[in-house]
């Protein structure tokens, strides 16, 4: 089993920064891709980055290309997703999932609770 823990989230003004943490227990994360989804009021989970196991591939949603960036620390066991320029409509709770590196969350097979970001006009 794969404990995940996210942290970071707050509240910041359009235009500000935030870094999230994922932090893992239970198992180490090096063997697994890590994903960050993202879950707007009244809109469905939607991909926003992902990253191999070995932090050699990433891939990210379009819309957020540039703004994000997704990275991985295995000695420390925990992935990070840095979020620049952020926008009102990033607004979301922010999920990290261990599983197969993939954009769909049906190849994640472990997810945190979550990290409310809210980002004022």
């Amino acid at each position: 089993q794969v404990q995940l823990v996210e942290s970071g989230g707050g509240l910041v003004q359009a235009g500000g920064s935030l870094r999230l943490s994922c932090a893992a227990s239970g198992r180490t994360l090096s063997t697994y891709g890590m994903g960050w989804f993202r879950q707007g009021p009244g809109k469905e989970r939607e991909f926003v980055a992902a990253i191999r196991s070995d932090g050699r591939r990433t891939n990210y949603a379009d819309s957020l290309k540039g703004r994000f960036t997704i990275s991985r620390d295995n000695a420390k066991n925990t992935v990070y997703l840095q979020m620049n320029s952020l926008k009102p409509e990033d607004t979301a709770v922010y999920y990290c999932a261990a599983g197969v590196y993939s954009i769909y969350p049906r190849a994640y097979d472990y997810w945190g609770q979550g990290t409310q970001v809210t980002v004022s006009s």
